[in-house]
């Protein structure tokens, strides 16, 4: 088992100040990664700019998209892309990748959806294409590949130094983007399914938090919680209580959840998002370097 790191994933800025501020914020409070995620839609953030911007006004925290929706983009400008990322941050850079899986996003920009088989595919030719034209740039960053399906979690199995499980699976018969929760049986079956691909070799564990709540009443803040997304979480309450991705509880609650999580699925590794970033900051301060 690893050691436990911790990342936050800033979404939004208003100016390059408040930029400024948020990632030296991460820094302080102990985040070891500053993670930007591929998203399109008002405010959002061109992850590349934005990773390097942070990298220039911190002196430790890794940055790193979480994740670069690989479908959206010609390989090799990504490639020119992540090549330039990593140099110019000087190796702190870790690149993450996924499938996609925004329907509404690829409409929006103009660009053909197709199947998730067919996405996979993409991914993986385009991880292969990655490879060979950063490899006279300084090489490849470290890896981050995330996902649910046997595809995107076979690839990271032989490739990722760093695989991201999100604990969130397409609701079937719902619109592409509509997700559901894993309980912690069917997280214990996609972990069994990943370490069966991944044998012997050393990765890390990544698992992005959905959400943190701090109180002295984990039922009662759970229960909440479900009334609020019952159609979302698809589970009762004893369900979200025993989910890897959710943190009830106090900060010496959420402590012993991350050590029983990293003794049963692995995961040392932990993001939360961004409007998180304080609330769960004690917990990082307990648990880090662990």
């Amino acid at each position: 088992m690893g050691k436990f790191e911790f990342g936050v994933s800033l979404r939004l800025t208003a100016d390059g100040t408040e930029w400024t501020e948020k990632s030296r914020r991460a820094e302080e409070l102990g985040y070891d990664h500053l993670t930007v995620p591929d998203h399109l839609g008002a405010g959002r953030l061109s992850p590349f700019p934005a990773l390097t911007a942070a990298a220039a006004v911190t002196e430790r925290v890794r940055v790193g998209t979480l994740v670069s929706n690989v479908p959206f983009y010609n390989l090799a400008l990504f490639a020119r892309d992540v090549a330039t990322t990593n140099k110019l941050t000087n190796g702190r850079f870790e690149l993450g990748l996924g499938s996609g899986h925004m329907k509404h996003e690829f409409d929006d920009a103009g660009l053909p959806w197709r199947k998730a088989a067919d996405r996979i595919a993409y991914l993986t030719e385009g991880l292969a294409e990655l490879r060979t034209r950063v490899e006279d740039e300084g090489g490849m960053p470290k890896l981050l590949i995330a996902g649910n399906s046997d595809g995107v979690l076979k690839l990271a199995a032989e490739q990722a130094d760093i695989v991201g499980f999100a604990g969130l699976r397409q609701d079937r018969g719902r619109p592409p983007g509509t997700f559901v929760l894993d309980n912690d049986v069917a997280m214990d079956e996609r972990v069994k399914y990943f370490r069966s691909l991944a044998g012997n070799r050393e990765i890390n564990y990544n698992m992005l938090i959905q959400r943190v709540i701090v109180t002295d009443d984990r039922r009662e803040a759970a229960a909440e919680w479900h009334a609020e997304t019952e159609e979302r979480s698809a589970a009762n309450v004893d369900e979200l209580l025993s989910a890897p991705q959710l943190l009830f509880g106090t900060v010496d609650e959420m402590v012993q959840q991350l050590i029983a999580q990293r003794e049963r699925y692995g995961f040392s590794y932990f993001t939360v998002f961004e409007g998180m970033m304080e609330t769960f900051a004690p917990v990082v301060a307990e648990l880090r370097g662990r």
